[in-house]
């Protein structure tokens, strides 16, 4: 139940149809965020005293190549040159070496547990200036939202079971009350119990309703039952065991969740999280002026750090019968090369040239 629809748009892209100023608007995925890099440009420039233009942004693990090229489009739509995008978790580790100054006391793995928006888990191996990412895994389309979700669909019973109205159809409604679930998500995380108040939420009828932290884990624990099952995937993956894990470190909103947490850390058998709330906020800055300060050296060599980072997903072609063929498989050191003849799938094919490539 969204506030906002999605429509197909031109080459069937979606659009997301928003009320502005008493008109109807059509806006890409690329348009929304390049409002929010406007308003992220002032807030840096205010800061700054300064014009920026050279910007590196940090993006989802697992987001794809149609996925990050989205990214930079929305980057270019308000005039940055986007000169580099980095995995969020690979960023944080990078942060997390620098800020406890782990680069130079023998090698360390580190797991970064990334839930914010979408969900990500990296695994890397820092050792004197290097930082290795050793596998990386993910989901997309889990993260706080979906706890919003389940908090919001649970209102909705309450004020359905209470009023006998169903608000599930109407946005306005629905965008309030998305708005004090998100904050309720926030509270429980300090408090046992929060209350959602709403005047008039619909057709005059006010909701008053309290939720306790038990009762948000309640409706949440399939969720946070799945956020463990990459964690086992990406140590798989890394042919490592948890055992061999010197620190894990959280990265992004939804891990302040004390049952996210607690999962987290039985999960590694009592283990300390790291959970410096100023991690969150030093990691992007820390790599930003990291990475453009290397940039604007040109071709020195930097003695002091090297990211040796992978490719989240497989790479390949399709073959005949629509078979995806692997060329790179998931988890490849990057930059690589691979090369690998193919045939044709029937004698003199039917072909032509494109005079533009």
């Amino acid at each position: 139940m969204w506030s906002y629809k999605v429509i197909s748009g031109p080459g069937d892209k979606p659009m997301i149809v928003v009320q502005y100023k008493g008109e109807e608007k059509q806006f890409s995925a690329e348009e929304i965020s390049s409002i929010v890099l406007i308003k992220m440009r002032e807030i840096a420039e205010a800061y700054l005293g300064s014009t920026l233009k050279n910007v590196v942004v940090t993006v989802p693990a697992y987001f794809n190549d149609s996925q990050r090229q989205a990214t930079k489009d929305a980057g270019v739509i308000v005039g940055l040159n986007v000169m580099r995008i980095i995995n969020e978790p690979t960023a944080a580790a990078i942060a997390y070496g620098l800020d406890k100054k782990v680069t130079n006391v023998g090698e360390k793995n580190v797991l970064i547990f990334d839930l914010g928006g979408t969900f990500d888990v990296s695994l890397l191996t820092i050792e004197e200036g290097i930082f290795e990412v050793k596998a990386t895994t993910g989901d997309t389309h889990l993260g706080g939202e979906d706890f919003d979700n389940c908090l919001v669909n649970h209102f909705v019973r309450v004020f359905k079971r209470k009023h006998k109205k169903d608000i599930s159809g109407n946005p306005m409604a629905l965008r309030n009350l998305r708005t004090s679930c998100e904050r309720a998500k926030r509270t429980l995380s300090s408090t046992a119990q929060t209350t959602i108040e709403i005047d008039s939420l619909f057709e005059g009828i006010d909701l008053y309703s309290t939720i306790t932290r038990a009762r948000f884990e309640e409706l949440n624990m399939d969720l946070f039952r799945k956020c463990m099952e990459p964690m086992e995937k990406c140590l798989r993956d890394a042919k490592m065991d948890r055992s061999t894990i010197h620190d894990v470190v959280l990265v992004g909103g939804s891990t302040r969740i004390p049952r996210v947490q607690q999962l987290l850390q039985d999960f590694f058998g009592g283990k300390e999280l790291c959970k410096s709330i100023n991690l969150m906020k030093l990691w992007h800055t820390v790599l930003l002026s990291r990475l453009l300060s290397i940039a604007e050296r040109g071709n020195e060599k930097v003695q002091d750090l090297l990211l040796l980072d992978v490719t989240p997903l497989s790479l390949g072609l399709e073959t005949a019968g629509g078979v995806m063929t692997v060329l790179i498989p998931k988890n490849t050191t990057i930059p690589t090369k691979k090369e690998r003849v193919f045939s044709t799938y029937s004698d003199k094919p039917a072909w032509c040239a494109d005079p533009g490539l």
